[in-house]
């Protein structure tokens, strides 16, 4: 029996997804392509995008994806003005720097949302600004920024917003009909429960299609990836094709489940299971209910000198759950995901698991 995975990616997998690797599929094979060209087609749907938005796979994990995006699709003489509250809105900062991207910030604490005033007035003061930046749902702390409203003040600036939205993207709503943005990057091992190995980005026709010579990397160009798939539907390099295959059983055990609505009640039941239960127990959660996405959890580490995080989390793991350390600055916490193929007994059994640590370690709350 596989280990309950209480984390934000990777994550617990159904059996139909994990025996879909169980086969070898050749990469120029008719029916690999169609495979891909199928993914490609389903996550394009998924943001109601159908006609005026592209879909480009890319090898790698998820920060590979939203490299690849910000270096792909931003020119070089780009300035882009980038929302921090974590470690991921830093991480792009990191990703700008790196590619010589002139980029401001905007950054609150990590258990706040940014104010939609002050981003229309640094917007004001930075006349040069192109493009803005924003993490839809920030896994440092599992706060839910305000998506919507971020994009309705881009979109009244003229400005051009990209998302980061992979630790929320198929469990939280991101229809291009009610949101405008130019470009999205997610990845396979998030809430489309399928495995680590490959990301994707969601773009405008116009967007991928100005690309062209934007890119510092060869492996890492969208524009160069987009024409060959649209030449011949193939990857340019080897293809991660097991990963790729879980991925489309993934996506149709997502459809069925009743695509984005269906996940995201599920989540949110798992989620409020698991804050109900911890409150209960006497830990308490960082976010209030209003800031708090279905994704991931934060808890304050506990004062009691008995309390260590390390033995804490080792023996939830030898109850076989594994949980997630803080990636906090503000506090010391520790966190607990609730997304993955997982459902509410799942998240009963993990309590009774804290339960019985809290006992064994004589840690007192």
């Amino acid at each position: 029996m596989d280990k309950k995975l209480l984390t934000p990616g990777p994550l617990t997998t159904s059996m139909s997804t994990k025996e879909a690797m169980l086969h070898d599929w050749g990469s120029r094979d008719q029916k690999f392509i169609d495979l891909n060209q199928s993914i490609r087609d389903s996550l394009i749907k998924l943001i109601d995008g159908e006609g005026n938005y592209q879909c480009v796979p890319m090898q790698g994990s998820g920060t590979f994806a939203v490299e690849s995006m910000i270096s792909s699709l931003t020119p070089k003489d780009a300035n882009i003005l980038i929302l921090i509250n974590g470690a991921y809105g830093q991480r792009m900062k990191k990703m700008c720097a790196y590619l010589n991207r002139s980029a401001i910030d905007y950054e609150v604490a990590e258990h706040e949302p940014h104010d939609m005033k002050k981003l229309e007035e640094i917007i004001d003061a930075n006349k040069q600004l192109t493009h803005v930046f924003a993490v839809y749902c920030e896994t440092t702390s599992g706060i839910l920024n305000p998506i919507n409203d971020i994009a309705n003040v881009v979109k009244k600036k003229n400005l051009s917003l990209f998302i980061d939205a992979m630790s929320a993207f198929g469990a939280l709503p991101l229809s291009s009909k009610d949101v405008t943005f130019d470009a999205v990057a997610a990845s396979s091992n998030k809430c489309l429960e399928g495995v680590p190995g490959v990301g994707f980005i969601l773009m405008k026709n116009d967007v991928i299609e100005k690309a062209k010579g934007n890119c510092h990397s060869l492996s890492l160009d969208l524009y160069d990836q987009w024409t060959a798939m649209e030449k011949n539907k193939q990857w340019r390099f080897t293809p991660p094709t097991h990963v790729l295959a879980a991925f489309n059983q993934a996506i149709d055990e997502h459809q069925k489940e009743g695509g984005i609505e269906g996940r995201h009640k599920r989540y949110k039941n798992n989620c409020k299971i698991i804050c109900d239960g911890m409150k209960e127990i006497g830990f308490e959660q960082l976010l209030p209910d209003e800031l708090q996405a279905p994704i991931i959890i934060t808890f304050k580490q506990p004062s009691d000198l008995n309390f260590n995080f390390q033995k804490f989390y080792n023996a939830l793991s030898d109850k076989d759950f594994l949980i997630y350390p803080g990636k906090l600055t503000v506090a010391d916490t520790f966190r607990i995901g609730c997304i993955g193929n997982l459902n509410d007994q799942d998240m009963k059994d993990t309590l009774t698991a804290i339960k019985e640590v809290i006992s064994d370690l004589k840690i007192s709350l």
